[in-house]
């Protein structure tokens, strides 16, 4: 008889092109195989309602926390593989959004040049850009549905865990505990003719039992915790950590993740604030200058001797 989750699977078709990522990341593994390697998960899930989906229920996440600490990781020597929700933040280009690009730009009588006030904020984006392209330390791989993550999170695990204990996993992604089975979900647009909407959600099985006990167990996993409830926080962080075995458990309330995290382990916990000069004053892109509005980072080494970002930036900024 399957495993619980493998009975998700079953009931659960592929993402579009996903032969072809997994060989993506495999080629990827290969090429950086001696240096370590962080996974990232960032952004959303959606839970289609409809076979053909027209409405599906999201999960918040703008991936800022993820694509930062992208760029962090990235910094430190790290080779990344990007797991992240389609068209939402990705590293270097998190930086500049909306029509902020055409305001950096002015047109001379031949040519288009960046503004003078400009250059100071992107030269430093754009040098890492370019070294982490040179050295292709950086590989992005979408998703856009809850099916699609786990099915690439499953496939890009195994695939790491020939690397041992130079593998992290950095969890920043927002799964959705609840799903539409395909059984019971509509084939075509849902018509309101029909009258109000009834929908039962059905519990995601929990795959960080076989992510930390099968698909890489070896690998550094870090994850993360938001609630609603301050009373909750803590004991379901420590939960995280002491069943599923993960290393590091990063809590945060709903209401103060802008300025204040939990750190969590099995046997400790360590709270992080913000100042009101770190939230207002400065920003901590690696090598970057100042920009207002943007907290200050810090890098701290994890039992294991693989670096774990206490940042200010990516674990405090907003979802």
């Amino acid at each position: 008889m399957s495993n619980y989750w493998e009975q998700f699977y079953e009931n659960q078709e592929k993402p579009l092109n996903y032969e072809d990522n997994i060989q993506k990341v495999h080629n990827f593994i290969q090429l950086h195989q001696n240096r370590r390697i962080a996974l990232i998960s960032s952004g959303g899930t959606t839970v289609p309602m409809e076979y053909n989906t027209v409405r599906f229920v999201d999960n918040f996440s703008a991936g800022t926390r993820g694509s930062a600490s992208a760029e962090y990781f990235l910094a430190n020597g790290y080779a990344v593989i990007f797991l992240f929700r389609l068209k939402s933040l990705e590293p270097f280009t998190r930086h500049i959004q909306g029509d902020q690009i055409l305001n950096m730009l002015q047109i001379t009588e031949i040519d288009i040049v960046v503004h003078n006030n400009a250059t100071k904020t992107l030269l430093p984006i754009l040098k890492q850009y370019k070294e982490v392209n040179q050295e292709k330390k950086l590989l992005s791989v979408p998703f856009t549905t809850l099916s699609d993550y786990l099915w690439l999170l499953r496939g890009i695990c195994e695939k790491l865990s020939i690397l041992g204990p130079q593998c992290l996993l950095y969890l920043a992604a927002a799964v959705s505990d609840f799903y539409v089975p395909r059984e019971n979900m509509s084939e075509h647009k849902i018509q309101s003719l029909d009258g109000p909407l009834s929908i039962t959600l059905q519990i995601v099985p929990k795959m960080l039992t076989p992510l930390t006990s099968i698909w890489v167990p070896k690998a550094f996993i870090v994850s993360f915790k938001l609630e609603t409830d301050e009373k909750l926080l803590i004991t379901k962080a420590r939960n995280a950590a002491t069943k599923y075995n993960h290393n590091l458990v990063i809590g945060n309330m709903l209401q103060t993740r802008k300025q204040r995290v939990i750190l969590v382990t099995k046997n400790t916990e360590e709270e992080i604030k913000l100042s009101n000069y770190e939230i207002a004053n400065v920003w901590a892109g690696p090598g970057s200058t100042a920009i207002p509005g943007r907290p200050l980072a810090e890098v701290r080494q994890a039992p294991s001797s693989l670096p774990i970002y206490k940042n200010k930036f990516n674990i405090l900024d907003p979802l």
